[in-house]
């Protein structure tokens, strides 16, 4: 299930799309909220790995329905690529134009591959000096949507209504609690009581680590 009340097309998504290190921070406050809502690794949504490898960090996606998305942040830039499991693969058309900087997680395995191909529906990049960020010229075959609540104006209640229904909530979340998580300030054991009255803060140490959120 996916945050798509409005599904925007490549051009529209990476407009919208913060610069680099704005995404990389929302993409750690989703996955900390992630961490909280759904303490079992196996069953969230959206993930952050700081320790993913030499100077490398991942973000990524997965629905249980067989769509996922990969981002990886290092020295050289942010490299994105989306698999939409109901269009065809078309990594064999969209990788070839992904700078030589992110050739190494083009052909990363553990991000999938089909019949030797990288499993891509949809890519895009921004190497540290751009200004912008690229794509192939090749047009995706589906999986935008799947970026669009990271390009959401406002990340807090975008989140709050997705994770409202995809976790069958019956209360809302609590904003303030939202933001907090979102603008990584330290948590406390009233913001991580307020988000899941079931989990303590201390029980938080390994995700806080793995994702490399900001501890007092």
């Amino acid at each position: 299930m996916h945050d798509t009340h409005h599904t925007p097309d490549l051009h529209e998504l990476l407009a919208r799309l913060p610069d680099a290190p704005v995404l990389r921070d929302r993409c750690r406050g989703v996955a900390m909220l992630e961490a909280i809502l759904g303490p079992d690794w196996v069953d969230r949504y959206y993930s952050f790995d700081s320790r993913w490898g030499d100077g490398e960090e991942t973000a990524s996606m997965r629905d249980g329905e067989g769509d996922d998305w990969f981002m990886v942040f290092s020295a050289a830039g942010v490299y994105a690529r989306g698999f939409d499991h109901t269009a065809a693969n078309a990594g064999a058309r969209l990788l070839p134009e992904v700078p030589e900087a992110f050739r190494s997680h083009v052909q990363e395995p553990a991000f999938g591959e089909e019949d030797g191909v990288p499993l891509a529906t949809v890519c895009f990049w921004r190497e540290g000096g751009d200004t912008a960020w690229r794509a192939p010229s090749a047009a995706p075959t589906g999986g935008v949507g799947l970026f669009a609540l990271l390009a959401a104006e406002d990340l807090a209640e975008a989140y709050r209504a997705w994770a409202e229904e995809y976790y069958e909530l019956e209360e809302s979340l609590d904003p303030a609690a939202v933001a907090h998580v979102l603008a990584l300030r330290p948590l406390t054991g009233a913001v991580v009581s307020a988000l899941n009255p079931d989990l303590d803060v201390e029980e938080l140490a390994d995700d806080l680590a793995g994702i490399g959120y900001p501890v007092s």
